[in-house]
């Protein structure tokens, strides 16, 4: 394979910190620099691990089409604009791929041609059959690869799902899980891309829920069959604004996700899920920030409030929850391991995804995944 001269591969980045470029320049992009400063990954002229442990990384430089954009990236995050995504790529060891869904493909393809690590945003790609070539072009290339499915490394998740395979909860009886979230078009999020279906691909399921359909599997197991019904209230041409959707999975069970773009000012991301076991019952409030509760059949009540106590609470109870989902990146450039969840782990959100839009259409009828 014909790597250009200086590419780095996975586990032969130069001493030092880790050169980090980033194509795109908005809110998501804006939320991974803030998430790798959080982690104190970044540090003005630093280089070896943080004293907490966290991996070195610096910021090399920033492409959008969106001049104006690059500038304020660059302005908060202390790293310059660059000309091209080229030149992004050829400055960095490892690449954020930030930008509307249309664009990953591409770009991916770009950064693994020429031997670099890639994070790149959720979804993959508009399309399974996209998703599936971007995953055998980074296997292709032996480059580390991540993906932005950041839900699993929420600590309330994570004690959930801990909670959930202990014996004492029993079977799944039925979970239901909904997501509503302001249509995130202009305002907050300042995506007007999300409403062209050229650039986004579809709507709430897609951009957004994909997250629920992998966070449900991760939690419940894997799904058998479902059933699926959309609307597009705001009318954007093949931009659904309403899913709902009905599961059974493998192991038994049933389940509901509802999926929402609405108008409804400062909702701007809201997840609820409930699940009852056949000896417990379980749920998570405000991306599971809020609030985590569970009930056992002796009917004791047990409340978690906010990541510190749930990080208190999963001690006691002796289960280990992730870390930073972006500096656990920088450590897998850094060393050359894998990184999680890497591209294989969203396929299976993509087969869902497809399995959605395939009932959908068919007005509802039963798919099996």
């Amino acid at each position: 394979m014909n790597v250009p001269q200086g590419s780095v591969r996975p586990g032969s980045v130069r001493p030092g910190s880790v050169r980090l470029g980033f194509l795109g320049a908005g809110l998501i992009a804006r939320y991974h620099a803030g998430s790798l400063r959080a982690a104190g990954c970044l540090g003005s002229g630093r280089s070896g691990p943080a004293p907490g442990g966290a991996p070195a990384a610096v910021l090399t430089g920033v492409f959008d089409p969106d001049g104006e954009r690059a500038e304020q990236f660059a302005h908060a995050h202390g790293t310059i604009v660059r000309r091209s995504e080229e030149e992004v790529i050829e400055h960095c060891d490892a690449v954020y791929v930030c930008t509307w869904t249309a664009e990953h493909r591409r770009q991916v393809e770009l950064a693994a041609a020429a031997g670099r690590a890639v994070f790149c945003e959720k979804p993959l790609a508009p399309t399974l059959a996209d998703a599936r070539a971007m995953a055998a072009a980074v296997q292709r290339a032996g480059v580390v690869h991540q993906v932005g499915l950041v839900l699993r490394s929420v600590p309330g998740f994570a004690l959930l799902r801990a909670l959930l395979r202990e014996p004492a909860a029993g079977r799944l009886s039925t979970v239901v899980f909904r997501d509503d979230q302001e249509l995130p078009v202009g305002g907050y999020y300042g995506s007007t891309w999300r409403a062209d279906r050229t650039k986004a691909g579809a709507g709430t399921l897609l951009e957004h829920s994909i997250h629920d359909l992998d966070l449900l599997e991760w939690l419940c197991g894997p799904v058998r069959t479902l059933s699926a019904h959309q609307d597009n209230l705001h009318g954007h041409d093949g931009i659904e604004d309403t899913v709902s959707v009905s599961f059974r999975f493998v192991a038994g069970g049933t389940g509901v996700l509802s999926s929402t773009w609405h108008d409804v000012p400062g909702r701007v991301s809201n997840r609820r899920f409930e699940l009852f076991s056949e000896r417990g019952r379980f749920e998570a409030e405000g991306n599971a920030a809020e609030a985590v509760r569970w009930e056992h059949r002796a009917g004791e009540l047990h409340e978690v409030l906010g990541a510190d106590q749930q990080r208190r609470r999963a001690a006691e109870l002796g289960v280990v929850l992730p870390g930073n989902a972006d500096a656990a990146f920088v450590e897998a450039v850094a060393g050359g391991g894998r990184a999680d969840p890497d591209f294989s782990v969203v396929l299976r959100a993509h087969e869902l995804v497809d399995a959605v839009y395939r009932s959908a259409a068919a007005g509802g009828a039963p798919v099996e995944v």
